[in-house]
């Protein structure tokens, strides 16, 4: 029988992955926001990446923001060119009419800038939770918690809480982990989760927190 495994706790373990994953990839949206500086950026990168790989968010948001550098230039674009722009993304036409839509709010009722609370963002069109927490941390600078799939899957495998959406572990994390360490979540466990503690077959012998997750070895489990 293995050993019960020694406990760790989340902000423990935050500064183990930051040791440890100093040479993996960062995440799209951490690279846009690091060479624009711009709310509006992320904002905009945030809504391509859904439900799309990194190795195609990136580029398309270049593309995107090239086209339409602001909220002016985005709401004036023609939808069609939009779309184009940011092929091969996932649902491209439905999000270029999304983004026309978000160029359009933003002009009309903040002047062309990015708002800085959750609650104003979330009315954006196809702006959700995490859409809007990236927003705000990335974009902002403001402690937020985005929960992205890997962000739900790693903080429920470690065992940090037990939850089943990504509402809820957004909530937990919220209590659990102090604010000054929010914007290192999603940020630490999104390449831990891309190159180490993947959803399918886990590379629990290489990972830096395998004596302290009672899943290590989930990919035998299976």
């Amino acid at each position: 029988m293995s050993a019960t495994p020694r406990p760790l706790s989340p902000v423990a373990a935050l500064n183990r992955l930051a040791r440890a994953g100093a040479d993996w990839p960062a995440p799209a949206l951490e690279v846009v926001a690091r060479s624009a500086g711009d709310p509006y950026a992320v904002l905009v990168g945030t809504v391509l990446s859904l439900r799309t790989r990194d190795a195609v968010t990136l580029p398309a948001t270049r593309r995107l923001l090239a086209l339409t550098p602001d909220a002016a230039s985005l709401a004036a674009a023609d939808e069609a060119a939009i779309a184009e722009a940011i092929r091969p993304v996932a649902f491209h036409r439905v999000k270029a009419g999304q983004l026309r839509g978000i160029g359009a709010m933003l002009l009309a009722e903040w002047n062309g800038a990015v708002p800085r609370t959750l609650v104003e963002l979330l009315r954006l069109p196809g702006v959700g939770r995490k859409t809007a927490n990236l927003t705000l941390g990335l974009g902002h600078g403001l402690p937020a918690v985005c929960v992205d799939v890997h962000v739900h899957r790693i903080a429920n495998r470690l065992g940090w809480l037990t939850s089943r959406t990504p509402d809820e572990t957004e909530a937990l994390l919220c209590e659990k982990i102090p604010r000054r360490h929010w914007l290192r979540i999603n940020a630490l466990l999104v390449p831990f989760g891309q190159v180490l503690c993947r959803p399918q077959s886990p590379h629990c012998s290489r990972c830096p927190l395998a004596r302290h997750c009672p899943r290590h070895g989930v990919a035998r489990s299976r």
